[in-house]
């Protein structure tokens, strides 16, 4: 596409599942051509997930990550569809696989195959533990690495079991990265007329998305646990009960706190010298909250995240998903794309977040349906 950003790239994606799914639909998102190499009969592993199915009885997770892109089924295992793979490899700008290491390189579809015959040729990896050594051998599950990564223990209340979170985030993580080395490889190959080996594997990705709770052992040898909806760094920054329902309060400055304090009618409390600071405020949290749920217990959640709104002082409630499309409906961000389909109707996706002034996002086809 002459208006897109990446309108004169062609991607191979033979990736499967979520991580490379999602950072493939993000370029293609962008305007480059994506097609996506299935295995007969059944397809990608997402498109049996489920419920929930649409009215067609295709499964939503599938529809998540693969839009924009066209589907060709090949049989890697047969010759004649191999060496289709490889032609179109050797056509495409950048490939992208997440199989088990070792597979591509038995059916001659790996980096070091393709580039010795194509030194532009991006070729993005995404593993589970690294392509190479021990972790090479470790299945890559989302939820795997969430409790090995240490994500699962981090999440949850204290006295609780430990937790995922409640979608595939490593493997988000790990698209996003990819997506990320992949753009990084194509200005380099720009520059050079070399491509390069782009490689992501979801523990790495996991230990650099955890930021201040990884840089906290890092740096400071703090070993962080599981603190509910509380932060280890900031007060009050959590859910706090009110007269009716729980409101949301992400208090990130003394400013703040001093307005939140004159809105609820507890001044003093930004006086107290166990509360002035937010050092102070995370030392004394457990006093912080009593006082706050008290002040708080005079009035619905609602009405104070209205109050409070005013004052320009972070707070809301908790939104169940449809709410939160709902909410971004009405600031105006248009959540949804809707694509229509030639054989039923139209599927309505939430809209890439990437927004460009001079060549946007585009939204050219449903995800496919598979041949």
């Amino acid at each position: 596409m002459a208006d897109s950003a990446l309108g004169r790239l062609r991607i191979l994606d033979f990736s499967r599942v979520l991580a490379g799914p999602l950072a493939t639909m993000t370029l293609a998102d962008l305007g480059a051509e994506v097609t996506k190499v299935e295995r007969p009969g059944s397809g990608d592993d997402t498109r049996s997930w489920g419920p929930p199915h649409d009215s067609a009885g295709e499964a939503t997770y599938f529809q998540a990550v693969n839009r924009n892109k066209r589907s060709l089924v090949l049989d890697l295992g047969e010759a004649g569809d191999r060496a289709k793979a490889r032609r179109l490899a050797l056509e495409s700008d950048v490939v992208v696989e997440n199989f088990r290491p070792g597979v591509m390189a038995k059916l001659g579809l790996d980096y070091e195959t393709l580039a010795a015959e194509d030194l532009g040729l991006v070729y993005c990896s995404i593993s589970g533990f690294g392509g190479r050594g021990a972790g090479a051998e470790l299945p890559g599950y989302d939820l795997l690495v969430q409790a090995l990564g240490g994500l699962m223990s981090i999440t949850g209340e204290p006295d609780g079991e430990p937790l995922k979170a409640g979608v595939a985030l490593v493997d988000v993580i790990a698209g996003l990265y990819a997506a990320v080395g992949i753009l990084a490889a194509l200005e380099h190959r720009r520059e050079s007329g070399e491509g390069q080996l782009v490689e992501v594997d979801l523990l790495s990705a996991l230990l650099a998305g955890l930021v201040n709770q990884s840089s906290a052992f890092t740096v400071a040898g703090v070993v962080p646990e599981r603190m509910g909806n509380r932060h280890p760094s900031i007060a009050p920054y959590e859910l706090l009960r009110c007269a009716e329902g729980e409101l949301v309060l992400a208090v990130g400055n003394d400013r703040q706190f001093r307005e939140l304090c004159e809105t609820i009618g507890e001044t003093a409390l930004a006086a107290d010298e166990r509360f002035a600071t937010n050092p102070a405020r995370v030392a004394n949290r457990d006093d912080l909250e009593s006082l706050l749920e008290q002040a708080l217990a005079s009035r619905p959640a609602a009405e104070w995240v209205d109050l409070l709104r005013a004052r320009r002082i972070p707070a809301g409630v908790v939104n169940d998903v449809g709410a939160a499309f709902e909410f971004a409906e009405r600031l105006g961000l248009d959540p949804i794309v809707e694509l229509p389909r030639e054989d039923g109707e139209p599927v309505r996706l939430p809209r890439n977040p990437i927004k460009l002034s001079k060549t946007p996002a585009s939204y050219r086809l449903p995800p496919p349906r598979l041949p």
